[in-house]
């Protein structure tokens, strides 16, 4: 069966953005978190996760701060389904590339079924911890960048209880080391 997973850059004091995201200012100051992506060591492994991913779970707080991702997504040709109990922006409602659900369950099975046998992705911290909540994550894979933003948000939100993780891999690479983990049961 795919796998769920996450695979988000991060700083070293665990945010995913930085202070002030929203609609005109996308993921706020915290560009920097995003130098790594055009490095040439760096190439091999991003495509690889790109590769995997037949089909992205996303928040709607991070859906607004991106202004819906133009009616795309953040994959360059996998759809999206956005977690939400509003309905999408009228510009984007007939696009074939974005779907909603209610909730992180319904999200999940309906990205499964878009993703044709490949992997799902998710994004935002407060769906990630839903997905963690109710079980459905398998995979979770810190991209961390060697700074600390001192605010944003942060890559999970609050969590009932602890969760294991398994150490699968460290890659060191130019501006960032990927880490890998598998989510223990």
């Amino acid at each position: 069966m795919a796998k769920v997973f996450t695979a988000l850059a991060v700083s070293v004091d665990g945010y995913i953005t930085g202070r002030d995201p929203g609609p005109g200012r996308g993921l706020g100051d915290g560009g920097t978190l995003f130098d790594w992506y055009g490095r040439a060591d760096n190439a091999g492994y991003y495509q690889h996760l790109v590769d995997r991913v037949g089909a992205v779970v996303t928040g709607r707080t991070t859906y607004d701060d991106c202004e819906g991702f133009g009616g795309n997504g953040p994959h360059p040709t996998a759809p999206m389904v956005v977690v939400s109990h509003r309905p999408p922006p009228a510009e984007y409602a007939d696009s074939d590339r974005q779907s909603f659900a209610g909730d992180i369950g319904d999200a999940v099975e309906q990205a499964r079924s878009l993703a044709r046998g490949k992997d799902v992705g998710i994004q935002g911290g407060v769906t990630l911890s839903a997905a963690l909540e109710a079980g459905l994550l398998d995979e979770v894979i810190l991209h961390q960048v060697p700074v600390l933003l001192g605010g944003g948000r942060r890559y999970f939100g609050p969590l009932s209880d602890q969760v294991r993780l398994g150490f699968v891999e460290a890659v060191p690479a130019d501006g960032v080391t990927h880490l890998r983990y598998e989510v223990l049961r």
